[in-house]
């Protein structure tokens, strides 16, 4: 397996994605997940007016860099509730993104809303990824829906297991929607995450690797918190998974947002740039001893 991480690990430091792709080259690694949240919470890069120059614009810096997109990852919202059709245009706009660079799979979370109980929810995510698979079609884009972390809310049911997750794909049978199977969420259920990984077998196109506690979706480094990696590793073997090996760990340091405040100075409510370059480089040589456990590492 390749090594690969998103842009959004440096988004807490400059709202430049070819910046963002250039720190995470340096750590080492050669393939790169772009994260469209960014974009689209500024109404910039892909829904810039001038979005089909900067898709040649990433393009660009992605070869000048050495480094290669192969997983993408749609902007969060709530898709069963887009009463203008606002969130679902800005969806398909990844899909074109991911067309003129090349990605082969973009990551696209199902819906949910109150009031809707398994059924209507699967149903409704179906017609929500029907125009999206119709775009998808033009350039080949894989759609990948994601385990989500688990949720326990009355009257509000969302897909946060590989039963779940197999049987919605199954529902849409679509040749190019498949799952990301996100480590971290599948953490915070009981269930082996091997057996886990053996209920959706080759339609797992693409990974999210991440670690908690078992308590909350913290999106820790792997081995700081309580996920078995051998578990994850032998069910990646036995499904014969053979893509990329990616990174969504936003846990490195936390947040500036998320720290006791102290207004008088703050300068270090954030950790220094060199601090997170030497972090995404530590990232990657965990990555590599994970691998090279398993004998799978790959350049």
């Amino acid at each position: 397996m390749k090594l690969a991480t998103t842009t959004s690990d440096f988004h807490d430091y400059t709202h430049s994605q070819t910046e963002c792709l250039g720190y995470i080259r340096e750590a080492g690694f050669r393939y790169a997940d772009y994260s469209f949240g960014l974009d689209r919470a500024h109404r910039m890069g892909v829904y810039a007016e001038n979005y089909e120059a900067y898709f040649h614009e990433v393009s660009t810096a992605a070869d000048r860099l050495g480094i290669r997109l192969v997983q993408a990852h749609s902007p969060m919202g709530t898709p069963l509730t887009d009463p203008d059709g606002s969130f679902l245009a800005d969806t398909i706009r990844c899909v074109d993104a991911c067309g003129a660079w090349g990605i082969p799979n973009l990551v696209v979370h199902s819906g949910y809303t109150r009031g809707l109980d398994r059924q209507q929810t699967l149903i409704a995510n179906k017609a929500f990824f029907a125009p999206i698979l119709e775009r998808a079609e033009k350039y080949g884009v894989n759609i990948l829906v994601e385990n989500f972390n688990i949720m326990c809310v009355p009257g509000l049911y969302w897909i946060d297991n590989a039963t779940d997750l197999r049987v919605l794909i199954d529902l849409v049978d679509h040749p190019l929607f498949h799952a990301v199977w996100d480590a971290g969420h599948a953490n915070l259920q009981e269930m082996p995450q091997d057996e886990e990984l053996r209920i959706l077998g080759s339609h797992v196109r693409a990974l999210h690797i991440q670690d908690n506690r078992g308590d909350t979706d913290s999106h820790l480094l792997p081995f700081l918190g309580t996920m078995s990696m051998d578990a994850l590793m032998n069910g990646l073997k036995d499904i014969g998974y053979n893509g990329y090996f990616t990174f969504e760990v936003g846990g490195i340091f936390t947040p500036p947002d998320k720290k006791r405040p102290f207004e008088k100075d703050t300068r270090l409510q954030k950790a220094p740039l060199a601090l997170k370059r030497a972090a995404e480089g530590y990232l990657y040589e965990l990555g590599r001893c994970v691998l090279e456990a398993y004998g799978c590492f790959e350049e």
